[in-house]
């Protein structure tokens, strides 16, 4: 089948699987937690979306050229990606962080007030994702990552092709 020799499919999403499974050791090192809902989280260091578009370009680069129309697709492409990744759903972010201190305030006071039993409702209540977006420096660091991956895979793929 074609779509298993589609290098820049598979880069692309070798890229996403790296980067979400390297959050996980990154994550622990400050904290000494494992965190495995990392490997499916959006957020965090390196940014998954940024590897996997940087990845993307980079393979269609390597395959079709800097000059082909679809490396111009996959870059701009790749630029909105990470314009939103650190602008729209970082500040989303830093939206859920205030609204979920404000619904805890607001929690607080109503048990202070009055002094009825929480409901189960309550209790099961869920938090909006405050780990949205990233930070330049994560993106940064993703997009890295997915230039770096493209380069290696190409390199691992193409060998032993010609060998």
């Amino acid at each position: 089948m074609e779509l298993f020799h589609n290098f820049p499919l598979w880069a692309a999403l070798i890229a996403i699987g790296v980067a979400q499974f390297v959050k996980v050791p990154l994550a622990y090192l400050p904290d000494r937690k494992m965190d495995w809902t990392l490997l499916t989280s959006t957020g965090g260091m390196p940014s998954s979306h940024s590897a996997a578009v940087t990845a993307l370009a980079t393979a269609i680069a390597l395959e079709d050229g800097l000059d082909s129309p679809l490396f111009a697709i996959s870059a701009v492409f790749g630029i909105i990606v990470m314009f939103d990744a650190t602008g729209v759903r970082r500040h989303a972010g830093y939206h859920a962080t205030v609204l979920n201190q404000l619904v805890g305030d607001f929690n607080k006071l109503v048990s202070e007030l009055k002094s009825w039993p929480k409901k189960e409702e309550m209790e099961k209540r869920k938090e909006l994702k405050e780990l949205l977006g990233h930070q330049p420096i994560e993106v940064f660091f993703g997009a890295l990552l997915g230039i770096l991956l493209a380069f290696i895979l190409y390199v691992v793929i193409y060998y032993r092709v010609s060998e």
